[in-house]
């Protein structure tokens, strides 16, 4: 009777929460996949079409600073907050763009710093929605319906955004685009608005920090910075988010270096994200077989082969160039998982304090997509500045087989 009523006392919380889950995959893989629509909008080079992943994943600089926050404000409060920082950016956007592309770039700093605050609050609250021995089926519910969304937003883009504009050959005035975003942000600001009104009447649980170095017998260093495998676990981190936005960033412009001008490459990023969403539900049974540094090596090992190939055959065989290039996305789908445990492994009471510090590690993002882009700049080839990924990949490798390992 007690795990009735529980369930059906946290039944419409948890669906609240799993959009959240929903919203923030939905928003981060939006911000990448307007790259191309932008540069054609505003007339952008190589590196300032990179900009809206370095404004977006900057933002996660702040993932440690937000945790002291929410600790100070309460776990509802933080929820509230990032989901109006969301809705308060999405509605400045569009006249953010009638201010030009930077006007813009300075609103997606705004609902970027939102879903950091709902990425670091969401896990928590979720495991607090029913007993500790279903929080893990559902977290992978919501983390299931994150990748989903994940699959929505490069053809949400497409329908939107992209095809209003795909035969213009030249930059478009300010307030053109800005009529192009208004429909498709606003949108997307009002139902956060929602979710946000919905959220502050909602009565959620409270979540208390417990010590779990009670009941722990070991002893552990003094504190998680001790640690060389979690600033190696961060760097990999680091690494694998250039790898993972990397593959959608170039995507683009990889399509036309192999001539096939005829095709919607915002839409067909939806078959990456797909891969990634297979990949995780793949992964569930996967990663109770084998080990994590099995499997991160094996991934590191398949996406650089499937990039290798996709250039090795692409100029003589480029749709089937395309489908490896995109299929790299089924051997991203679990490296963050993987490499996340890893470098939590054997830190006990301090491995809060590692995942603030892991999760900052995501601005590789809003570093190496650039940088990348520099590369492309300067030798005039998109494979060239892509094969960075396979110094990313590299990395991953001596990370599964060595780095993870260290401790001293």
């Amino acid at each position: 009777m007690t795990d009735s009523v529980s369930k059906n006392k946290y039944l419409f919380p948890l669906i609240v929460m799993a959009s959240l889950f929903f919203l923030f995959g939905f928003i981060t893989t939006m911000n990448n996949s307007t790259i191309d629509f932008l540069k054609n909008a505003f007339g952008l080079d190589d590196v300032e079409k990179q900009l809206p992943n370095s404004f977006f994943y900057g933002a996660y600089i702040l993932s440690v600073p937000v945790g002291l926050l929410l600790m100070r404000i309460g776990y509802k409060s933080g929820v509230l907050l990032g989901l109006a920082l969301i809705s308060a950016g999405f509605f400045l956007s569009i006249p953010g763009v009638g201010m030009g592309y930077y006007g813009f770039l300075s609103a997606v700093s705004i609902f970027a710093i939102g879903v950091v605050i709902l990425q670091v609050v969401a896990g928590p609250y979720v495991n607090a929605m029913g007993s500790p021995e279903t929080a893990a089926s559902r977290l992978t519910l919501t983390n299931a319906l994150n990748s989903v969304a994940t699959v929505f937003a490069p053809i949400f883009v497409s329908m939107l955004l992209v095809t209003p504009n795909i035969e213009a050959g030249k930059p478009m005035a300010n307030s053109a685009i800005q009529e192009i975003v208004k429909g498709p942000f606003l949108m997307i600001g009002v139902v956060t608005a929602l979710i946000l009104v919905i959220m502050f009447f909602l009565k959620l649980p409270e979540i208390k920090e417990t010590d779990d170095a009670v009941a722990e017998p070991k002893n552990y260093k003094v504190s998680a910075f001790k640690y060389p495998h979690v600033w190696l676990g961060s760097l990999a981190i680091f690494f694998y988010m250039g790898i993972e936005v990397g593959i959608p960033s170039f995507f683009g412009d990889y399509v036309k270096h192999l001539g096939l001008q005829n095709i919607q490459a915002t839409d067909m990023l939806k078959y990456y994200w797909g891969g990634l969403m297979v990949g995780r539900v793949l992964g569930i049974f996967i990663l109770r077989k084998y080990s994590a540094s099995q499997i991160l090596t094996l991934c590191a090992f398949g996406g650089s082969a499937m990039l290798a190939a996709s250039f090795a055959i692409g100029s003589s065989a480029p749709t089937l160039g395309i489908w490896l290039f995109l299929g790299t996305g089924l051997f991203h789908s679990i490296m963050w998982p993987v490499i996340y445990s890893l470098s939590l492994e054997d830190l006990g009471p301090h491995a809060k304090v590692a995942s603030g510090v892991i999760a900052t590690s995501v601005i590789g993002a809003a570093i190496l997509t650039p940088t990348m882009a520099a590369v492309q700049t300067l030798t005039g080839s998109v494979v060239i500045a892509v094969s960075c990924l396979f110094v990313y990949y590299a990395y991953l490798v001596f990370f599964a087989k060595k780095g993870s390992r260290i401790r001293s």
